[in-house]
């Protein structure tokens, strides 16, 4: 049941967290002023704030999944670099004395 989930992408690259940021950023404060002015004029401060609202849930679904124009510019990453066959890689060993805490 739950595998149906692994198929979902959960990743967004920095360009897109950048987009989906500016993106939220500018609904907010069009709505914000929009429910401002709307509310200053009729004289209802409950409009401004269910305008503002609005703004919030409309940026919400617009930025918070990971929409494929989040994903356009993925980051090169190096390939897997295969480990030589007969001796496992080891660090070297720290030869300096280890001071004892009193």
């Amino acid at each position: 049941m739950l595998s149906i989930f692994d198929s979902i992408p959960t990743h967004m690259d920095y360009k897109g967290q950048k987009l989906a940021e500016q993106i939220f950023q500018g609904i907010i404060l069009v709505s914000a002023v929009i429910g401002f002015v709307y509310g200053l004029i009729i004289q209802q401060f409950g409009w401004t704030v269910l305008i503002v609202l609005t703004g919030f849930a409309i940026s919400c679904i617009l930025t918070l999944p990971p929409w494929p124009m989040y994903r356009m510019h993925p980051l090169p990453w190096q390939p897997v670099i295969p480990e030589s066959s007969g001796e496992p890689s080891q660090k070297p060993q720290e030869t300096q004395k280890k001071k004892k805490h009193k």
